[in-house]
């Protein structure tokens, strides 16, 4: 009875519990193939806005930001200067800013002074204004130099009163002869000024000097002006003249 109890029943108790687990095993692996079999052969049958919400992707993440542009640092060269020359600059700037300059100011005419309102139709511009408008402008005369050079020929020819000059006795007497040139400015009316010794024998100089200084000359015009004229003027002392 014990042995019934024990080893008997327990084999019985294996047998039906073998049997229980193959039954359930197929069982739920029936409703898991029906559960899998539905949806394939009804599709309709699924929730449409859960599908479309397994289905529809997730929108991509927003782009990122642009990086801010990078600074850009004017560089300005300084021009160099050594012993008073431009030098080129010791480093290139990468970027060159342009500047505009400004428009001129519109001009306000201009002239020669002392001569407004002679320009055409009352223009302003002076002479400018009268070439440009129309009528004819003064002519404006270059003003004449204050002293000019001239050769001892043409000097020669504008000569109008020579007196000839004394030969020194002690000159005479040591038998010295020669030419004294001298330098000599012909003034506006035709007189000698500012006579100087240029070269010659020592005895034979203040004579020279005296006769010089009493000539007369025309006086030399320029653009039918007399003017100043400087030139040379030869004294020849000879014993046989």
């Amino acid at each position: 009875m014990f042995e019934d109890a024990t080893f008997e029943s327990s084999n019985r108790i294996k047998s039906k519990s073998k049997y229980w687990m193959i039954v359930t095993t197929i069982l739920c692996g029936s409703v898991i193939g029906v559960m899998v079999l539905i949806p394939l052969i009804y599709p309709e049958a699924l929730p449409k806005q859960a599908m479309a919400t397994l289905l529809v992707a997730p929108p991509p993440p927003p782009p990122p930001p642009p990086p801010p542009p990078p600074e850009v640092h004017q560089v300005q060269v300084k021009p160099q200067m050594m012993n008073n020359q431009l030098m080129a600059p010791t480093k290139i700037p990468k970027q060159i800013k342009m500047v505009t300059e400004k428009e001129a100011p519109p001009s306000q005419g201009f002239g020669v002074a002392g001569m407004e309102g002679m320009g055409g139709s009352g223009a302003p511009g002076g002479v400018i204004g009268g070439l440009f408008g129309g009528s004819a402008a003064p002519v404006v005369k270059a003003a004449a130099p204050k002293k000019i050079a001239i050769s001892q020929g043409v000097a020669q020819g504008m000569l109008v009163e020579k007196v000839n000059p004394v030969y020194p006795a002690i000159a005479k007497a040591a038998r010295m002869q020669g030419t004294v040139v001298l330098q000599a400015t012909i003034s506006k009316t035709g007189q000698i000024e500012n006579l100087r010794v240029v070269s010659g024998p020592a005895m034979l100089q203040q004579s020279a000097i005296q006769a010089v200084s009493r000539w007369r000359y025309k006086p030399y015009l320029l653009n039918g002006e007399p003017v100043e004229v400087e030139t040379t003027v030869n004294v020849v002392f000879s014993l046989n003249g």
